[in-house]
C-alpha cells in the first residue's frame, strides 16, 4: 500500500457506508485522487466512481493532570471518501 494508510472505521463513517457507499480512508498527503482511485481499485477489487479529499490540521490539547498542566498536539492527516459503484462494498472485517 503506498498511499492508502489506513481505512476510517468510525460511527459516523459506517452511517455514511451503509446509506450512500461511500468509504473512508486516512491516506498519505502527498496522494491524489487519481493515485487513491487506482489504489483502491487494485487493492479492493471495486470500482471508484468518485474520490473526494480533505486535509485535517492538528488540533492543540490541554489537559490537567495531577502532576500540573499537559500540553500537547494531535496529527495533522489527510482523508479520502471513496464512492463506489451501486452494488459494490468493502468488507473490513474479512481478515480478522
Amino acid at each position: 500500500m503506498a498511499y492508502i494508510i489506513k481505512p476510517l472505521v468510525t460511527e459516523k463513517m459506517t452511517a455514511i457506508t451503509e446509506k450512500q457507499n461511500k468509504f473512508g480512508f486516512v491516506v498519505r498527503p502527498e496522494a491524489n485522487k487519481e493515485q487513491i482511485k487506482a489504489e483502491v481499485e487494485v487493492i479492493y477489487g471495486v470500482h471508484v466512481v468518485a474520490v473526494n479529499t480533505m486535509i485535517y490540521a492538528g488540533k492543540n490539547k490541554t489537559r490537567y493532570t495531577r502532576s500540573g498542566l499537559l500540553r500537547g498536539r494531535t496529527n495533522a492527516f489527510k482523508k479520502a471518501i471513496v464512492t463506489l459503484k451501486d452494488g459494490e462494498a468493502i468488507d473490513f472485517y474479512s481478515n480478522i
